[in-house]
């Protein structure tokens, strides 16, 4: 499975890590856990990232890291969309933060397949460095990325 994810390029070598999430948790765990957030195509990681960005201009030091997960030796898991809470997609909802924290602690399966907040009907998937499989991950040199300068205008 071929993931993707944006990163500024002086965290680009700990991407993968989960670092940031565990620092300071996220939708989908809670601080002190853990995981690497990525998506299933570029697009929709430009997407994700472009929603957290609080600027007019574009931030220079992007980079788009493209991974490999050994999904033919790895079981993936998915979020049943229809098991979330109504409200699931308001921002610190604890029914998502517990059911990654949850997921990622059990160490049961390398991937989780989430929904996207950002673009309704595409999926995000959560990558647990804990478990032992996350060894087997191919990631691929770091590329310098650019949004589209359209997309920031100064504020009048």
């Amino acid at each position: 499975m071929r993931v993707w994810r944006i990163s500024k390029n002086r965290h680009s070598a700990t991407a993968f890590s989960g670092e940031g999430s565990r620092q300071f948790g996220a939708r989908w765990n809670t601080a002190g856990v853990p995981l690497v957030y990525t998506s299933l195509s570029l697009s929709l990681a430009v997407v994700e990232t472009f929603v957290h960005l609080e600027i007019a201009t574009e931030p220079g030091d992007l980079v788009s890291i493209m991974a490999e997960l050994p999904v033919d030796e790895i079981q993936v898991e998915r979020v049943d969309v229809g098991a979330l809470p109504e409200d699931w997609r308001s921002v610190n909802h604890p029914g998502p933060q517990a059911i990654g924290s949850e997921w990622s602690l059990s160490r049961r399966s390398l991937a989780l397949l989430v929904p996207s907040v950002a673009v309704d009907g595409e999926w995000n998937a959560l990558i647990n460095p804990l478990h032992p499989d996350a060894a087997a991950i191919v990631v691929e040199k770091p590329k310098p990325f650019h949004f589209d300068p359209r997309m920031f205008k100064p504020t009048r």
